[in-house]
């Protein structure tokens, strides 16, 4: 295997390590976010780039109204969150529309393939409707070696289109999770 070849499968095999590269090369300089297991990897990514600046969240609509002041300061930015956030933005949601911000955001999601927590599955279920009915043009990243090409069409849509972008990652890339017990 030559080293082109290797590389694009260590690539897609790190899937949160494609987003990172195709959102840097989109110039995205701010991600906010609500502490995630599904975003860690791209969580680290994001800490460790001193020309990205990382915003920890108290709630996700905090990340909409951040990626607004952003695009108004002249910088791109990308919000994190798990779908069950997806309803607290709902409200928030309609300053996008309304002023025609574009926006992109990353969301993990859970209360589909092999949940574990019935709290999740409703929120899960009502996410991609909730953003449409929003405005929001929804994408869904099924398979790793996917990452790319859909966060940089997601990227163009958004950042070039002046549109708003939400891209949903399938639990099954995220992997199963399930009840652990205090020790």
């Amino acid at each position: 295997m030559d080293i082109a070849a290797r590389d694009q499968l260590a690539t897609s095999q790190d899937w949160p390590l494609a987003i990172y590269r195709t959102l840097k090369s989109f110039g995205v300089s701010q991600i906010s976010y609500v502490p995630d297991a599904g975003h860690s990897r791209l969580i680290e990514l994001s800490h460790g780039d001193s020309a990205i600046e990382t915003t920890v969240l108290t709630t996700e609509e905090e990340g909409v109204a951040l990626s607004a002041g952003a695009w108004l300061g002249g910088s791109r930015a990308v919000l994190l969150m798990q779908s069950s956030g997806v309803g607290n933005c709902v409200n928030m949601l309609s300053l996008l529309s309304s002023c025609r911000f574009p926006f992109l955001t990353l969301v993990t999601m859970r209360g589909e393939w092999a949940e574990f927590n019935p709290w999740q599955v409703a929120m899960g279920k009502a996410t991609p409707q909730a953003l449409e009915i929003m405005g929001v043009t929804v994408l869904r990243l099924e398979r790793p070696e996917e990452a790319e090409d859909i966060v940089s069409a997601a990227a163009s849509l958004a950042f070039e289109s002046d549109q708003q972008v939400a891209i949903l990652i399938s639990q099954r890339m995220i992997g199963r999770k399930k009840w652990t017990e205090a020790k």
